[in-house]
């Protein structure tokens, strides 16, 4: 498989996105997108990458590359 890590933080920007930072960053959470839990990278789109594929707690979310953007991971667990 991908790339594999926990997520550090969200790092949402507003409107180069397509959507307002404060609208993605709950969007984001709602998945499960939070500080702590496990991801990991298991599909990329052929054509400029998107979509990409992420497992995220057990579920697999597909994203747009500029939103995963906005997800801060590190390859080391949390301490």
């Amino acid at each position: 498989m991908g790339f594999r890590g926990w997520i550090h933080a969200l790092s949402v920007g507003g409107g180069s996105i397509g959507l307002p930072g404060p609208e993605l960053e709950r969007r984001l959470i709602e998945l499960g997108f939070v500080e702590g839990a496990r991801v990991e990278l298991l599909h990329e789109g052929l054509f400029g990458g998107d979509p990409i594929a992420v497992r995220v707690a057990q579920t697999t979310i597909a994203l747009r590359r500029r939103e995963a953007m906005a997800i801060m991971v590190n390859e080391q667990a949390p301490a």
